[in-house]
């Protein structure tokens, strides 16, 4: 494909981070597009005259959404203006506690100095650079997200998973959003492991991979290769050696203690560039507000970094908040948890025939006492909105029987989450019969 948000090293965009640019932002609206176009199939079956053949233009999609991005960065620039703050556009390292030495294009350098030193660099792609032909000839960003989007608006498509899908998810729901992506599909290699690329005298790449199952090496031909292998922080520039700040050699990522603190004083990190942070835009922005606050002295409070709410924006969305089941298992057993569940069919798929066999929702709870729910997953449709209202009463501590007495809104697929009661230890079928 030819138009894209995904970018290649050296790549750079306007304010408002990965999120805005190349990220959340750009994402869900392709995501959106593909929506449409499934929209589009259903829309016969609710009463709606579509010509026989409907056909997607990727250049009028990108070109919207990049004009919708350049209008947030504009809108940065001037929420910066309107608040006082001086933007410089600068390259810059450290040299002390609190100083900062910025380059601009030009070369020409800028002492910078400061009581305080916040520093919010995030991370770039990383790059398989082991591997022939992986930058010259790839580009980047996220793999099931983009893989969906691209399927859903008619792209031959193909993920190579050279392990398992959504690592640090619940696995179960990993794989519910894989089997859907698969049989609307997204075609995937799993267990292979990429050896080189190389482009061909027509302009296609040829990727060759081994096959860690047979122990075959294959290949095949594609237009576009994207590497989907994490983001890693560029802090070799930023001289933190030399002004002592402590940081994870392998990662790059900066060692911050509970309060954002780093190990020099009054040097900060905020964002996916701390150590063991979620490399999630609403956590580094709401870490960002409340350190703000607390250099302000009008405020002392932390951020919780704990049960924070997330949504995989595949084609069948996935959300999630709190402990997977295995990680729950691992902490406290397999006979220490019960794990409420329902397959269910959203309304929406019924008149329209859609196979709802992966639309799946779990509730992972202790078994002792009050039953306190320790983790929440959902698969459907709209499921970040739904994650979103449920992560509160996750936050104040929810039980099962707050669950249960919940009163659910009608016919949405929210209110089954408040008519679970088939455990997985009964064996029972899970599959919600009625309205």
């Amino acid at each position: 494909y030819k138009g894209r948000f995904c970018f290649s090293e050296g790549t750079k965009w306007g304010l408002g981070g990965t999120c805005v640019n190349v990220g959340c932002i750009p994402k869900k609206l392709m995501h959106q597009s593909a929506l449409l176009g499934g929209a589009v199939k259903d829309a016969a079956k609710y009463g709606w005259s579509i010509p026989d053949k409907v056909s997607h233009d990727w250049t009028s999609m990108s070109s919207a959404v990049q004009n919708h991005v350049k209008s947030l960065n504009w809108g940065h620039r001037v929420q910066l203006q309107d608040k006082k703050v001086k933007y410089l556009n600068l390259k810059g390292r450290l040299m002390d506690e609190h100083t900062i030495v910025g380059t601009n294009r030009a070369g020409k350098e800028t002492v910078l100095t400061a009581e305080n030193i916040v520093i919010a660099t995030g991370g770039r792609p990383k790059y398989p650079a082991h591997i022939p032909g992986a930058m010259e000839h790839g580009i980047t960003n996220v793999a099931l997200e983009c893989a969906g989007f691209l399927t859903g608006i008619g792209l031959d498509t193909t993920i190579m998973v050279r392990s398992i899908a959504l690592r640090g998810f619940d696995q179960q729901m990993a794989g519910l959003v894989t089997a859907h992506m698969a049989s609307h599909g997204t075609q995937f290699l799993w267990r292979c492991i990429p050896k080189k690329v190389e482009k061909l005298p027509s302009g296609a790449l040829q990727v060759t991979w081994a096959d860690t199952n047979s122990q075959c090496e294959e290949q095949a031909t594609f237009d576009t290769v994207l590497w989907a292998v994490g983001r890693a922080p560029e802090t070799r520039s930023l001289n933190l050696e030399g002004v002592g700040v402590a940081h994870n050699k392998d990662t790059g990522k900066i060692i911050v203690t509970e309060d954002e603190a780093t190990s020099v004083e009054h040097i900060y990190a905020i964002g996916d560039i701390g150590e063991g942070r979620p490399e999630l835009t609403p956590t580094a922005i709401k870490a960002g507000r409340l350190l703000a606050r607390r250099l302000a002295g009008i405020s002392s409070e932390l951020m919780n970094y704990h049960n924070v709410p997330t949504t995989v924006f595949t084609p069948l969305e996935y959300g999630c908040v709190g402990l997977s089941e295995e990680e729950a298992e691992r902490r406290h057993g397999k006979d220490g948890i019960e794990v409420y569940h329902a397959f269910y069919k959203p309304l929406e798929f019924t008149v329209a025939e859609r196979d709802a066999s992966q639309c799946y929702i779990k509730v992972v709870c202790k078994r002792d006492g009050d039953r306190r729910i320790l983790g929440l997953h959902f698969t459907g449709p709209s499921a970040g909105e739904v994650v979103q209202g449920f992560a509160l009463g996750f936050q104040c501590g929810a039980t099962y029987s707050d669950l249960l007495a919940t009163v659910g809104i009608h016919p949405t697929c929210a209110e089954e989450l408040t008519k679970l009661h088939i455990t997985k230890r009964s064996g029972l079928d899970a599959t919600v019969t009625g309205c």
